[in-house]
């Protein structure tokens, strides 16, 4: 099978803006959460997750039946074609019952072997991210697309990075995760997949994060990479299911990340 990718790009753009007409009207609302696991740390779900991610469903069961769906709110879908949506509705629930912009919709289509899409929408910012394999990296806003590309960044002590949050970094990983931070210049914290965004169009290096799943990091990865960036596991590997990830602005600040967070 050819996959058409102008034609799949065009759909996951229509996508993305199913899910902006369910978010942005509820946006910074009186907007109840939901704790998906009262038992743990608390983990947000809203009306507008809910709905979003039905939004997207009902596109794809009509314009793309025979493919799979993974998505955060509702359960997987089995597919015939090998290709695989992977959704997150609203990565950073938190940010958005919070009121902040950062949070965005994340799209991704795999073929079995890699990402060969990836799209990060921010609504309230009007930013939409996306990277398709071998055909590089764009950024539309207000009706203009201009492509986009990371920065040649090499040295650790000359890197800006990011990661969402302190505690999502499992204990055991912290002295190695507290090196890494020792050996760049600045870090900052939050912005969930803004931070992917930002490494994509080369305003940041490096993103280090854990224990993440498969529609966190489906989306960012693609586009990173089509951006020409580097993304992968903490040991070098595959991160696209999920777990611990190293989003890199070249080779050579993804391996100095790896050998200081492989060490332990």
């Amino acid at each position: 099978m050819t996959l058409d990718l102008d034609r799949t790009a065009d759909l996951a753009r229509r996508l993305a803006a199913a899910a902006r007409a369910e978010t942005l009207p509820r946006f910074r609302s009186d907007l109840a959460a939901d704790d998906k696991t009262p038992e743990a740390d608390f983990d947000p779900v809203t009306e507008a997750d809910r709905a979003s991610e039905a939004a997207i469903r009902a596109i794809l069961a009509t314009e793309a039946p025979d493919d799979a769906i993974m998505g955060e709110e509702q359960a997987a879908s089995e597919g015939r074609s090998g290709l695989t949506w992977v959704i997150d509705p609203i990565d950073g629930t938190r940010a958005y019952i919070s009121g902040l912009p950062t949070w965005g919709t994340l799209i991704a289509l795999d073929d079995g072997r890699r990402g060969v899409l990836g799209l990060v929408d921010h609504p309230w910012t009007d930013e939409c991210f996306l990277g398709v394999h071998g055909q590089g990296a764009t950024l539309s806003r207000a009706g203009e697309t201009r492509p986009i590309t990371v920065r040649n960044t090499r040295d650790l002590a000359a890197a800006t990075m990011m990661t969402t949050a302190l505690e999502l970094i499992d204990d055991a990983d912290r002295p190695a995760f507290d090196r890494l931070k020792s050996s760049v210049r600045m870090i900052r914290y939050g912005m969930d997949c803004y931070g992917y965004a930002m490494v994509a169009a080369g305003q940041i290096d490096l993103v280090v994060e854990s224990g993440l799943q498969a529609y966190d990091i489906a989306a960012p990865k693609a586009l990173v990479e089509a951006a020409g960036g580097v993304v992968t596991n903490w040991l070098g590997g595959d991160c696209r299911w999920g777990g611990k990830v190293i989003a890199a602005a070249t080779p050579e600040l993804a391996e100095a990340a790896r050998t200081i967070l492989s060490a332990g």
